[in-house]
């Protein structure tokens, strides 16, 4: 398995600064999440680093390395393949970094669509990525604290505005994003 060295090296030379600097700081936004909610530090830094590892990857590379991977690829994936690039994250993680860790590469996988009945670590990289220090958007200080003591509510948060701004743009919705909200809303009535 890579070091965080080699990890940094090869996101430095696959990443625009812009998303380097990002990625370095979801990995300390996870760090602070997974102290704060009793989960694995380091597994949390991992995931967090290497989450967009495939983010400047072209469609035609995304679906291919998908199609080589015997991933089944729906039709909103299709129409926006850049939803797979933490699927193939994960896959770079795992056949390039040699991360085998599944916490990890859950976690890589869904951070950008979420999905049902996520796990701690799967939380813990989507709010990170969500709402870390170089994000900038309307609500996003007051999802910062909420994500400081409610991890599902800012969960939940994330997930209605990543929803509706998918609406306002007229774009598919990726059924785990809604699955993932539904099932949050449903733990919550049902306790």
């Amino acid at each position: 398995m890579w070091n965080e060295e080699q990890i940094i090296e090869y996101l430095k030379e696959k990443l625009k600064k812009s998303r380097y600097e990002h990625s370095l700081s979801v990995r300390d936004t996870a760090i602070k999440m997974a102290k704060i909610y009793n989960a694995d530090v380091k597994k949390a830094g991992t995931a967090g680093l290497v989450h967009d590892c495939a983010k400047y990857m072209s469609n035609g590379q995304i679906l291919s390395i998908a199609e080589q991977n015997g991933m089944e690829v729906d039709e909103v994936a299709r129409a926006n393949p850049q939803l797979l690039h933490g699927s193939i994250a994960a896959v770079i993680a795992k056949n390039i970094m040699g991360i085998c860790d599944e916490d990890i590469l859950s976690a890589v996988k869904y951070h950008t669509t979420g999905k049902k009945n996520m796990n701690i670590l799967e939380k813990i990289v989507y709010i990170s990525d969500y709402i870390e220090p170089l994000r900038d958007f309307p609500g996003v200080e007051e999802l910062r604290e909420k994500a400081l003591t409610d991890l599902n509510g800012a969960l939940l948060d994330a997930f209605n505005n990543t929803i509706k701004v998918v609406i306002s743009r007229n774009q598919l919705l990726h059924l785990n994003t809604i699955q993932g909200r539904n099932y949050l809303i449903y733990k919550t009535l049902h306790l």
